[in-house]
């Protein structure tokens, strides 16, 4: 039973779809203790930051969110949680406004240490160690009739080069099989169609429990009342065959992966200290188009690691190039203290780091354009989400083409059959139904 209180907060995410889960069910605590959820504009009493730290530009942009919430509510507590609070709690809790920094150990008790702390008036640090930090905290988001991250694994073993998580989040964990299918039940049951599985690396799920990604996947493949999964990202040494082929077989896990890459180059994988080379990957890319020729593959993609010549760029341009992807996530490289790169001495040049990005960001532009354009003509079922525009809704096709569509509140939240019609100006793809009946997966 929920405690009463007249006070409010908001909440404010940064990062990735794992973040936006764990938000939303420290949103829930609050609410057992009382508190109204508002948005993040509006007047609140407590205001919660759940930040990232992957990179730089993160941590800027945390900072400016602290800074806006503070000009919002000049009166409000303000807490910060998350991978940056726990990488440096110090520098978060000199920032003008902070009141309250938690490490990733306790932030799932935010509600209790914000009663706790409030009284007191001075910043307050609530951090251990990462080697200290232990336990899983399952988590999903609500509130979008649309879709839910469902949260399966934390923490990552791997170390690679470029990445602090290790250090912000711990080592690899997970939830439960039978866990992670209750959850999914009360997603089901709350109405929502699709659920995205988010983790650090979700592919090493089990390691904490003695199961394995494929028999979670097949345990979920199974709960009434969910039309869609699909598979945030997972490693392509830990993407097998026996997945793959579950995947295709399966009507309800989409022909969608997103499998990071990071570099075409084997050099650059060593020095990033990654579990692959890109022979692998590629066997991969083609093992999926084999089987699942209409799957959507997205890879993530670093350019100006240090390390990284021009030759090195270009061996990884022309390997994506050559590849039946369909989109990329550039992702600039940055320096970050605590991650191992920092002490590679060759480094590259911002300017150059940008010419790269842009390079690769133009490839992505033309793959995903020339994916999208192999399916005008054809028809598709498509899960339709929220206003997009004044004017327009969009909405996803199995294999993660967006579409768009005149607004129709009716629509949202519902699949319905359409005609993939025509490439829009803003790059995506204009549809219209086959017919009015709302049309539900078998």
């Amino acid at each position: 039973m929920a405690e009463h209180t007249d006070k409010k907060v908001s909440l404010y995410t940064l990062g990735c779809k794992l973040n936006f889960a764990e938000t939303s069910t420290i949103g829930r605590q609050f609410e057992t203790k009382g508190y109204q959820k508002v948005d993040f504009s509006e007047s609140a009493d407590v205001v919660v930051i759940n930040t990232c730290s992957v990179t730089d530009h993160a941590d800027k942009k945390c900072r400016q969110v602290i800074k806006k919430a503070r000009k919002l509510n000049p009166d409000a507590y303000i807490a910060v949680v998350g991978c940056y609070a726990q990488l440096q709690p110090s520098k978060i809790s000199q920032i003008n406004g902070v009141d309250l920094v938690v490490g990733t150990q306790d932030k799932f008790k935010v509600a209790d240490l914000v009663n706790k702390y409030q009284s007191i008036g001075l910043a307050q640090i609530h951090a251990c160690a990462i080697n200290e930090v232990k336990g899983y905290n399952s988590s999903f988001s609500v509130g979008d009739r649309t879709r839910s991250f469902l949260k399966v694994q934390d923490g990552c073993d791997y170390f690679c080069s470029f990445c602090t998580i290790p250090y912000a989040r711990g080592m690899s964990r997970n939830s439960s099989i039978a866990d992670v299918v209750q959850n999914a039940q009360k997603i089901a049951d709350s109405g929502v169609k699709e659920i995205v599985l988010t983790g650090v690396n979700i592919g090493d799920f089990g390691r904490s429990t003695g199961e394995d990604f494929l028999s979670l996947i097949k345990a979920l493949n199974d709960i009434e009342g969910i039309k869609r999964y699909r598979i945030s990202s997972i490693e392509p040494n830990l993407l097998t065959n026996e997945i793959i082929q579950f995947v295709a077989a399966s009507d309800k896990f989409m022909p969608h992966f997103h499998i990071p890459l990071q570099s075409g180059n084997n050099k650059m994988l060593s020095l990033m200290k990654r579990k692959y080379q890109r022979e692998l990957y590629q066997e991969r890319v083609e093992y999926i188009k084999n089987i699942m020729p209409d799957a959507f593959i997205g890879c993530d993609v670093i350019v100006g690691h240090p390390g990284e010549s021009q030759e090195d760029f270009l061996t990884t341009y022309r390997f994506i190039e050559d590849m039946d992807v369909s989109a990329l996530h550039v992702f600039t490289y940055s320096d970050r203290k605590d991650a191992l790169s920092y002490k590679i001495k060759q480094k590259v040049n911002p300017k150059e780091k940008a010419r790269r990005s842009e390079a690769l960001q133009e490839l992505s532009n033309l793959k995903k354009r020339a994916f999208y354009s192999e399916f005008i003509g054809h028809r598709a079922d498509v899960l339709f989400e929220k206003q997009q525009a004044a004017d327009n809704m969009s909405g996803f096709t199995k294999n993660y083409i967006k579409v768009e569509h005149p607004y129709d509140k009716d629509l949202v939240g519902q699949i319905r059959h359409v005609n993939l019609d025509q490439l829009s100006d803003s790059g995506n793809v204009g549809v219209s139904l086959i017919n009015n009946n709302v049309y539900e997966l078998s």
